[in-house]
């Protein structure tokens, strides 16, 4: 299984960035593809999910502005953030969430860093 992140990078604040993943190898069945991130001394947390249904969630936080989109017939999620803060500074993985016959497997890329800074 592989999850290969792109699009990280350094950003002014008000910027925008778009990260992409793309999964391959897995051969389960997968219900959701998300972005977490994790800023230096703080825990990991989910920035935005979508799920097989079509259906997002996003942190309290980055609602408004990012979009999770998940192109059709591929293992391939974006996350498309803008008007970023320097608070948004953090390390960004993406993560698939998988099942078969009731069993649960979460995969993770390797991350991608996200800089916020003027």
């Amino acid at each position: 299984v592989q999850l290969v992140e792109s699009g990280g990078g350094l950003v002014q604040p008000g910027g925008s960035l778009r990260l992409s993943c793309a999964a391959s190898g897995i051969i389960f069945s997968i219900y959701a593809m998300a972005w977490y991130r994790q800023a230096p001394g703080k825990q990991r947390e989910l920035v935005a999910a979508i799920i097989s249904d079509g259906s997002t969630n996003y942190a309290d936080s980055v609602k408004g502005r990012c979009t999770i989109s998940r192109e059709n017939g591929k293992n391939t999620v974006h996350l498309q953030m803008n008007s970023l803060k320097l608070e948004d500074t953090a390390v960004y993985y993406c993560n698939v969430w998988a099942t078969n016959d009731s069993k649960e497997y979460y995969y993770w890329g390797q991350g991608t860093q996200v800089t916020v800074s003027s």
